[in-house]
């Protein structure tokens, strides 16, 4: 069982990939299924804003067309920060999403990708007011599936890695209010594009949040591109494999379903 759960077509503004082609891509490697992720964010000047509408009806159009050669679901990539709750569950209520991921692109209505959120603090400041959101975000917004790309700050931390001991506290409470909220995680095989040192998330939030008792965990390429589509998805398998993980999920209509690894 093949299948890749973050991805992105021209319905996120930052991706020219028609979705035609990155389906006919995932069936040539082998894919047994896919979800789009297609990009939602709110409160900043460079918000995505995916058009649901047309998203769907395309969406809904392959999923017929290529029906017994993959399976296609329908999920989004919400960038919620917790004062913007509202506009995402609105959104969420007009769409039969079969997955939602969860991220964090902007902390306090500023872009990380662009240091206007880690300006003026200090390495301590800036990932424990980013882990603190995160907290706080999925206290109160109930829609969606997995965190995505838990640990994001490493791809934009001008210090370099944070450690994960520093923010084990807070890390242990995220995890513990999503397995309690019937969440999960996932990993995004990025951060080999990246030239991350250790996966995303990194190994030690992984083998915490098993530690934990969490079981719900999704694998993603964050694909924008063809090249990327489906990578090092075999590889994390047999990384997750060696942690001790036995299932990877897949979803249908919000649900997860537990497929062997």
């Amino acid at each position: 069982m093949l299948a890749d759960y973050h991805m992105h077509t021209s319905f996120s503004d930052d991706s020219n990939y028609p979705m035609k082609d990155c389906i006919e891509r995932a069936i040539s490697l082998g894919f047994n299924e896919i979800c789009f992720t297609e990009h939602i964010d709110h409160g900043c000047t460079t918000s995505f804003c995916c058009n649901c509408e047309d998203y769907y009806k395309t969406f809904s159009q392959y999923k017929k067309q290529y029906e017994g050669e993959i399976t296609l679901k329908f999920g989004i990539e919400f960038g919620v920060q917790a004062h913007h709750k509202e506009h995402f569950d609105n959104i969420f209520a007009q769409y039969p999403f079969d997955f939602a991921l969860l991220s964090f692109h902007q902390v306090e209505d500023k872009e990380l990708w662009n240091q206007d959120f880690q300006t003026g603090k200090t390495q301590d400041e800036y990932n424990r007011i980013y882990f603190q959101e995160m907290y706080n975000t999925a206290k109160v917004f109930e829609h969606f599936s997995v965190l995505a790309h838990m640990d994001l700050m490493r791809r934009y931390d001008r210090f370099g890695e944070y450690p994960f001991e520093k923010a084990k506290d807070i890390i242990e409470a995220i995890l513990k209010l999503i397995i309690e909220k019937g969440k999960g995680i996932e990993v995004n095989t990025s951060s080999f594009r990246y030239k991350l040192n250790d996966l995303t998330p990194s190994r030690d939030i992984l083998r915490f949040y098993k530690e934990l008792g969490g079981e719900i965990i999704t694998i993603g390429s964050d694909s924008h591109r063809a090249e990327q589509v489906g990578a090092m998805i075999p590889f994390v398998r047999e990384e997750l494999k060696n942690m001790g993980y036995k299932y990877f999920c897949t979803f249908d209509k919000m649900k997860p379903i537990f497929n062997k690894l």
